[in-house]
């Protein structure tokens, strides 16, 4: 069995909180160990690839970060939601993550660019949450056995079919070997507008520089800094051909991070990158 987080360790705040979803939650990782929490966030259950993220800050541009389609992000940070969200913060139109972990509850929102509290966001992006575990502890054990799939599920009722649910997260395909980018990958050619806010743009001296952006998952603030710099942007497709790509003229070639099996990615558009690596410009 996990770690279940006793109520009078919770600040006095989260009392009312508990008593409405006191053991709705189950943690659930791939070789039997078994988590018991409480839910906060959308309802229901995901299956994913348990990671962990070590950041203090930025949980909104985390958990929206595309590379994350598919996984269980684990917080060490035990202050999740405190800032509250805006839609600025997004890294992308909608989050990909299955679900989050985090060792305290969310606690309202206190910031002057919060538009939403986190808990409603989480539900409009259909996100699950647990809180109440030992998060550092489970950092290791990602670690030890190199981030297992995993099961979450917000019950309200605190009724789990562990037979059931460990079946589930047995039957569910394994991210090694996945190519998840067609999730992610915008399906237009975009040319990007926006750049930092608040930040005065760089004029470069020459003429100014084409970059032609793959879009494997990639995060916006990537393309606001590289406009930021005065830099035309143009945002394609991961599979975009390469005969269109020459049409494009570009200056250079970005290739962002993104999801999933990167082998499984390469395999699905060999021939297109092979001749990408052809041409006489910076990537």
């Amino acid at each position: 069995m996990g770690l279940r987080l006793e109520k009078n360790k919770l600040h006095q705040s989260y009392n009312e909180l508990i008593k409405k979803n006191n053991n709705s939650a189950i943690l659930i990782l791939e070789g039997g160990d078994i988590f018991y929490g409480f839910g906060y966030g959308a309802q229901g259950l995901k299956v994913g690839e348990v990671c962990f993220n070590t950041s203090m800050t930025g949980y909104q541009e985390i958990i929206t970060d595309p590379s994350y389609d598919g996984q269980i992000i684990n917080f060490t940070f035990p202050h999740i939601g405190n800032v509250g969200t805006n839609k600025d913060d997004n890294e992308a139109n909608k989050s990909f993550a299955s679900g989050i972990i985090s060792r305290e509850p969310p606690p309202e929102g206190s910031n002057w660019r919060s538009e939403l509290n986190f808990n409603s966001w989480l539900k409009k992006q259909n996100i699950i949450g647990i809180f109440g575990l030992d998060t550092r502890q489970l950092t290791k054990t990602i670690k030890e056995k190199n981030a297992p799939m995993g099961l979450i599920s917000h019950n309200v009722n605190g009724q789990f079919d562990l037979d059931l649910l460990s079946k589930k997260l047995f039957n569910h395909p394994k991210l090694k070997g996945s190519n998840l980018v067609p999730n992610v990958s915008s399906d237009q050619v975009i040319e990007w507008e926006n750049g930092l806010w608040g930040k005065d743009t760089f004029k470069n001296k020459k003429t100014e520089l084409h970059v032609v952006a793959y879009d494997f998952g990639i995060k916006k603030n990537i393309l606001r800094c590289l406009k930021n710099l005065n830099i035309k942007v143009s945002l394609v497709p991961f599979d975009f051909d390469f005969v269109e790509l020459r049409k494009l003229k570009p200056d250079g070639i970005f290739l962002s991070n993104g999801p999933g099996d990167p082998m499984a990615t390469y395999n699905s558009i060999k021939s297109n990158f092979d001749n990408i690596l052809t041409l006489d410009i910076p990537i």
